[in-house]
């Protein structure tokens, strides 16, 4: 035990954040509910591990040996594992649903965590669990309840959860008929299969289900029936005990592409799953990819004009086709008065061609996904492709989504890069107003406004701040030509409470905008500070505890200093 002591003093702990991460992460694997792990690390306090942690009253059982539970992650896992057993054990014994769990509230029953208090030697063939020591029941509930409104309170869930249960089994129901075999989906119900028949892994479930698997993976056909017939059964087996509770929860969740389970449950009792057809956000990416191919498609032919004259109209709201010709620039009546005239006609649908392709080349930055405009796009989908409705078209995109899953970067099936939009012209003046990220401070300079403002989060707030950012770059550009590498600025514009946040002097130049704190790669900040303190003209300053960070602000009067 001395060794260990000697750890624990040498060694940091976890951030609490930290060991959350491992709860929700072996919580979620064993469909044990999280905040149950987080109250036998609070009661128990005990063993001191070799990682300088304290564990979760895990004690070594059958052939798990001390050196196998040793450190916090291995004692979280190992908890998980064992409180599975004991509910499992609980089950054979004669437990219902309502024994271990109080559906109302959301949460272990007080006589299961009674239960859990009295400590748990798992049977002699269970390979996965350890042994539990007791704990102070009253403890472990005070614990546990505590954990669990740190979670709700972030997430805002309604105390009484007594809907959760039909409206999980309500989402089941809809499952079979709207599963698009896309690999989300098909996770999402490999998942629910894992925690319901309580697998550790992926291939534990092709194997129970009989999926015949080649190089790891399994046959999608056999695995996808086996999957919607395990689904639909779920409603006549559930039987309301907690690992078939989370595989449902987690169904949602990864069916519906969510956070965190506390969404997933906030959604369940805020919507109508019956209500609700395939989640259409879906198709966002295949409809984003589709107009970005457009331009290199489009070839002039009378539906395709006809497609993104019909896909203008409705995602601008317009009445009728003319009204969106005439916002395209071209006048409707010149297309009558010189039917006769092809010259004329050529001119008008260049016109016409031109505006619409700038239209489809704004799609990427202007969707947000609003319905108009999604039901816009499926629109524009649907006449081009020339497909009978609507249903055919998102079936469609639906094959579009699966492609562009699994395409290979470099194929055409992949999701094309973005392209940038072309950049405005600079202005005369700088002003708090007319920012661009992307533009260069000084004319032809290196520094820009994103690393100014931290990727424009620090938006300065007055023209005093925009001009103190100009003149350090200005000065800072001559700086860099002479060392002759990179600036990477680490801090620049810091306004003032962000500044006391991160400790920052009460008069640090950061607060007026012409400070910058930067590194040089390959370059020790000592370097930098004697290859500019002859000549710069302001502060520069360097940091003992950070070698390789500079400091550099425009004030009128030279100063050096080292912290």
């Amino acid at each position: 035990m001395a060794a260990s002591h000697h750890h624990q003093n040498a060694m940091s702990t976890l951030a609490p954040d930290q060991r959350n991460y491992y709860y929700l992460l072996e919580g979620g694997r064993a469909g044990v509910h999280k905040p149950i792990l987080a109250a036998l690390y609070a009661v128990h306090n005990e063993p001191r591990l070799t990682d300088g942690e304290t564990g979760l009253g895990i004690a070594p059982a059958n052939q798990l040996a001390m050196a196998e539970i040793d450190t916090f992650a291995a004692q979280v896992q190992y908890a998980a594992n064992t409180l599975r057993s004991l509910t499992q054990g609980l089950i054979e014994q004669g437990w219902t649903g309502a024994d271990l769990w109080d559906a109302n509230v959301g949460r272990y029953s007080e006589r299961f965590l009674q239960t859990v208090a009295k400590g748990f030697t798992p049977g002699l063939g269970d390979r996965d669990a350890a042994q539990l020591e007791p704990s102070d029941p009253a403890a472990l509930l005070q614990a546990y309840l505590e954990d669990i409104s740190a979670d709700y309170s972030g997430a805002q869930l309604p105390q009484n959860l007594a809907q959760l249960d039909p409206a999980l089994l309500a989402f089941a129901e809809r499952v079979p008929p709207n599963y698009g075999r896309l690999d989300f989906q098909r996770q999402a119900l490999v998942e629910a299969v894992r925690l319901w028949r309580q697998l550790n892994t992926a291939a534990a479930v092709y194997e129970v289900l009989n999926v015949p698997v080649v190089d790891q993976v399994p046959d999608e056909a056999t695995l996808d029936n086996a999957l919607v017939a395990f689904v639909q059964s779920a409603g006549r087996y559930y039987a309301g005990y907690p690992n078939q509770r989370e595989a449902l929860i987690r169904l949602v969740r990864l069916w519906r592409e969510m956070d965190s389970r506390e969404e997933a449950i906030e959604w369940l009792l805020t919507h109508d799953p019956f209500a609700t057809e395939t989640n259409l956000d879906i198709v966002d990416p295949a409809l984003i990819a589709f107009v970005q191919k457009i331009p290199q498609a489009y070839s002039g032919q009378g539906d395709q004009r006809f497609a993104l004259t019909e896909g203008y109209r409705r995602w601008h709201g317009l009445d009728s086709r003319t009204t969106a010709i005439q916002q395209l620039g071209v006048n409707p009546d010149d297309l009558v008065q010189n039917a006769e005239n092809q010259a004329a006609l050529m001119a008008s649908a260049r016109t016409l061609d031109r505006a619409l392709l700038d239209f489809v080349a704004s799609i990427p930055t202007h969707y947000t996904p609003t319905e108009t405009q999604r039901e816009a796009l499926l629109r524009l989908v649907q006449i081009w492709r020339r497909l009978e409705g609507r249903i055919p078209t998102i079936q469609s995109l639906f094959e579009d989504v699966r492609r562009l899953e699994r395409a290979a970067p470099s194929s055409p099936e992949a999701m094309p890069a973005p392209l940038p939009a072309p950049p405005p012209p600079r202005p005369p003046r700088w002003t708090p107003n007319n920012i661009q990220l992307d533009a260069s401070i000084v004319p032809n300079g290196n520094f820009t406004w994103s690393e100014a403002t931290r990727g424009g989060a620090r938006l300065p707030p007055d023209q005093a701040t925009v001009d103190a950012i100009v003149r350090i770059a200005t000065l800072a550009q001559q700086a860099r030509d002479r060392i002759g590498r990179p600036f990477l600025v680490t801090s620049w514009y810091r306004p003032a409470e962000i500044n006391r946040r991160v400790g920052g002097a009460s008069q640090s130049r950061h607060i007026v905008g012409d400070a910058i704190d930067f590194y040089c790669v390959g370059l020790t900040g000592n370097q930098i500070y004697w290859a500019l303190d002859p000549w710069w003209p302001g502060g520069l300053g360097r940091y003992g505890q950070f070698p390789a960070l500079v400091h550099l602000d425009a004030r009128g009067f030279k100063a050096r200093w080292r912290h």
